[in-house]
């Protein structure tokens, strides 16, 4: 396979990947305002390769423009140039954020089976990919901050406060309490939606998670089976692949 830059352009971060012989050899994000130091580092590994090229998927259209015009590599676009290499048993008319199709290609390509996959970010998403390789979508609820930040400017006397998970379940304080009910209001979210899927489909599936508050989340808890970070960049690097075996 070309060796890639893979880029996964989020609402409020750009995550890139190095792909090198098929394996993710260099990491990096960063924020819109550090675009250009981190684009052009990551790119620069590549732009003397033959046959290089950059891969990009986004939710946000408006800062994938700005990391295209800082890039000298060849750039597909994943869904206008590239498909996302995964079934889908969705509503007619149902839009699906890339992402979520990328984490499900790539965690069906690694697991062989069927999962859910659980993303959490900006918001948490919580899908369901068959024992065929068929998504089913599933849920989306606010993220961890997002949950904080409501609080906040919707009430007149919740502080603002930044996230971190709770050294024990009951707050002593109100920025303690806040946390406590986000860390333990995901994750009770996503061992419902679970058990649910699993009732529904007869069999417990797999659950692998990834996302800027995976690790805090869910770092030994019992229901996830492995935190992928790099699962989106996976993806990605499935899409180019998948369309170079079929010629596309």
């Amino acid at each position: 396979m070309n060796d890639l830059l893979a880029i996964d352009v989020g609402n409020t971060l750009v995550h890139l990947g190095v792909f090198r012989d098929g394996e993710l050899t260099e990491r990096a994000q960063c924020a819109a305002d550090g675009l250009d130091d981190a684009v052009g580092a990551a790119a620069a590994q590549l732009l003397d390769v033959d046959g290089a090229c950059a891969v990009l998927a986004s939710v946000n259209d408006e800062l994938a423009a700005q990391v295209v015009g800082r890039l000298e590599l060849p750039v597909n676009r994943v869904e206008a140039d590239l498909p996302v290499p995964i079934g889908r048993q969705l509503d007619p008319e149902a839009i699906v954020g890339v992402d979520r199709l990328l984490n499900a290609a790539a965690a069906y390509d690694l697991l062989k089976q069927s999962c859910v996959v659980v993303d959490a970010g900006t918001a948490v998403t919580v899908d369901f990919i068959d024992g065929a390789g068929t998504f089913h979508g599933g849920a989306i609820a606010p993220g961890a901050q997002l949950m904080l930040d409501a609080l906040h400017e919707h009430t007149a006397q919740l502080p603002q406060v930044d996230f971190a998970a709770p050294g024990e379940p009951m707050g002593h304080n109100t920025v303690q309490a806040m946390c406590t009910a986000a860390f333990h209001g995901i994750r009770g979210l996503v061992r419902e939606l679970v058990e649910m899927y699993a009732e529904q489909v007869g069999a417990y599936p797999a659950v692998i998670a990834t996302g800027g508050d995976a690790q805090m989340l869910f770092d030994g808890y019992e229901l996830i089976e492995r935190i992928v970070p790099e699962l989106t960049l996976m993806g990605l690097a499935l899409a180019l692949r998948t369309a170079m075996e079929q010629g596309e």
